[in-house]
């Protein structure tokens, strides 16, 4: 399996680097774990399917979905971006913008927004998908903005950050952070509070910026880059740092995975691991889809670890989602694999999509909603 990374050595390394990525015909490639047998405690109710559009295209998109009230909104590479009702699938309302599209799409307070391949950040009415306004920013955004009732926050591969107001799209603020020379193929998305914003980089940095000033409240180091190279000193945090219980959560590639006072910026514990996903939380503890996709299971409070499921290995695992008492990932092969939150045992598997599923997965209200490589968008349950 391949890792996209980018920088001055990107070319040459990609092919070096096993990890995310799509699956390969080299003899050289690490071939992922069989599926393994186990009794299925649970089967798979699909609730509705939807056609989004061209799907992911030819590029390493990870596109999400994003919900705000009954309504779910999704995109395809192409710049069609779509609503749908949450309840029963239905289209709501279907925009073309003419542009293809680098990330998912963030939603909230009346607005969804995305970023297109050529530095503009977009602003959609979330009512019937026209456009309110468009920005210029200075380079790629990969991760889907994110909104508060002021803001619209697009994190740029280059380490800034860009502020707009919501309704006006007017610029105001730009948080500057310095990026490696060699870097992951992606960026984390920034949590957008109401007052502050915390973002991870590619520095293995982690910041929390004043939503009203643009000025930086906090900076820690999440992740100390080690090794005489620039490939072992890799530390990007690509995956959406995690607010759960009053604590911040952030993992790392070749990194660590913390857990911190986020109004004190103080490291509470860390433990070593390396993931370049986005976390999720349930049951007392925090769960990781580390970089060889073994998942684990850490408790919040003292970081023990809980448990560790390591039957999907090299098998390119999404994010995990917390689905009721069950743990979701989905894999290259479009298998989605339901795991007990309380010791990690498999107890139901289903296929969403035979081109696989790269972006990650939504929980909402015990419905799990996926969007896979071909466009297919699915909301399902376990029954």
């Amino acid at each position: 399996m391949k890792m996209l990374v980018r920088g001055v050595a990107a070319t040459a390394m990609a092919v070096m680097i096993s990890g995310c990525g799509f699956w390969g015909d080299s003899e050289e490639e690490i071939a992922p774990n069989s599926l393994v047998s186990f009794e299925a405690e649970k089967s798979v109710d699909v609730l509705w399917s939807a056609d989004v559009g061209s799907g992911l295209g030819e590029k390493y998109h990870q596109f999400q979905p994003a919900i705000w009230g009954d309504r779910i909104f999704a995109n395809d590479s192409n710049g069609r971006v779509q609503a749908f009702s949450r309840k029963d699938g239905q289209r709501l309302w279907d925009t073309e913008l003419e542009l293809p599209a680098s990330g998912g799409v963030g939603a909230g307070y009346g607005t969804v927004a995305l970023a297109s391949e050529v530095g503009e950040v977009i602003a959609l009415s979330d009512v019937d998908g026209a456009e309110q306004w468009r920005a210029k920013v200075s380079t790629e955004v990969v991760a889907a903005p994110q909104i508060n009732s002021d803001l619209v926050v697009a994190q740029l591969i280059n380490g800034r950050l860009v502020a707009f107001d919501r309704v006006t799209g007017e610029r105001r603020w730009t948080y500057d952070n310095l990026v490696p020379r060699l870097t992951l193929r992606g960026t984390s998305s920034p949590v957008v509070t109401q007052n502050v914003t915390l973002a991870g980089f590619a520095s293995g940095k982690v910041v929390a910026v004043d939503n009203a000033k643009g000025r930086v409240v906090w900076e820690r180091k999440a992740a100390i880059p080690q090794g005489r190279s620039e490939l072992e000193r890799m530390v990007d945090i690509d995956g959406r740092p995690l607010l759960a219980d009053g604590r911040l959560f952030v993992t790392s590639y070749q990194g660590r995975l913390i857990a911190m006072d986020p109004r004190k910026a103080q490291i509470l514990w860390s433990q070593n691991v390396s993931s370049y996903r986005s976390l999720a939380a349930g049951f007392g503890n925090v769960y990781v889809s580390e970089a060889n996709d073994f998942v684990q299971a850490f408790d919040q409070s003292s970081s023990a670890s809980v448990w560790q499921q390591n039957a999907l290995e090299n098998r390119s695992i999404t994010s995990p989602v917390a689905l009721s008492s069950s743990l979701a990932v989905a894999d290259a092969e479009g298998y989605l694999h339901f795991m007990s939150q309380v010791d990690g045992h498999f107890i139901a598997r289903y296929k969403v999509d035979s081109d696989g599923v790269l972006g990650d997965m939504l929980s909402f209200e015990n419905v799990l909603y996926v969007l896979g490589n071909s466009g297919r968008l699915v909301a399902l349950k376990l029954k």
